[in-house]
């Protein structure tokens, strides 16, 4: 499970992730400067740090390293989530005050998620196992002329 990124770790690897490509340790500070003064040697310390940690790869290109992002933002923001949640002592409570915070949007983006979740495992759908007795048959494709239940077309 990663650790929680510093603030400035999150600043560097923000950047990293948008940008998603390649990038230097001057592209990165004078990206930073633009908000703080900074040093150069303090970006790529921070960026040594996050190499030797796993977050990014370097390669060598002339007298100077170029950074890739390992995984994703989003990946980290699961992990992170992930790792709080399984430290609860009531996992089930914590998810329920949880989706309690959420916005409308946010609900909705969890929704969509369970989507493709479900789709992606058969094994999530009841439905999908013709040994299950819990759930009513559904037919195996669309019909003509009939709506799944996620609107026309889908």
């Amino acid at each position: 499970m990663p650790r929680q990124l510093g603030e400035l770790e999150d600043a560097v690897m923000t950047r990293v992730w948008q940008w998603n490509r390649p990038v230097t340790v001057r592209e990165v500070l004078e990206d930073l400067q633009k908000e703080r003064s900074i040093a150069y040697t303090t970006v790529m310390t921070v960026m040594d740090n996050l190499h030797q940690k796993g977050w990014v790869r370097r390669e060598v290109e002339g007298r100077a390293y170029r950074y890739t992002a390992v995984s994703t933002r989003a990946a980290y923001s699961a992990a992170l989530m992930n790792e709080a949640w399984s430290t609860s002592d009531n996992p089930a409570a914590a998810l329920v005050a949880f989706f309690g915070m959420m916005s409308a949007e946010q609900r909705e983006a969890l929704e969509d998620a369970m989507r493709v979740v479900q789709r992606a495992d058969p094994a999530a759908d009841p439905a999908a196992d013709p040994a299950a007795d819990t759930a009513p048959a559904r037919p195996a494709g669309p019909q003509e002329g009939a709506e799944s239940p996620e609107g026309p077309g889908r």
